[in-house]
């Protein structure tokens, strides 16, 4: 039987991390959810999530430093990047470095899920 895709959810808005994970688990994914970026690097299992869902604007490590530092450590998983103060050059940043998605906050479930299931199916944007 195939194992559910973790889905890893790190956002520093608990509304917006129980929001995430409700929607995720809806579509019969797990979610795990992650208060920052530091907490996700500290507290991540040994078995990458299959796909992450990030805030861009958090305190201590950015989105963008958080996908940096995983690139760094060989980590490699496709990631969704969501913020309430879109930015070109941040997108354009996330998105070389092999983001699969960028989108503004709020986005529409449907508007999540497709970049989520494209994410998990390997296409790219």
């Amino acid at each position: 039987m195939a194992k559910t895709p973790v889905i890893a959810i790190v956002d520093d808005d608990e509304g917006v991390r129980t929001s995430l994970a409700s929607l995720v688990r809806s579509i019969g994914y797990e979610a795990q959810a992650y208060e920052s970026g530091m907490d996700f690097l500290q507290q991540a299992p040994a078995d990458d999530p299959a796909c992450m869902i990030a805030d861009v604007q958090m305190p201590i490590i950015s989105g963008d430093e958080l996908q940096a530092r995983l690139i760094t450590a060989g980590r490699h998983f496709p990631i969704i990047f969501m913020t309430a103060f879109p930015s070109e050059n941040v997108r354009q940043r996330v998105m070389a470095a092999g983001a699969h998605c960028y989108l503004g906050k709020p986005s529409s479930g449907d508007e999540i899920i497709r970049c989520l299931e494209e994410a998990l199916a390997g296409h790219t944007p």
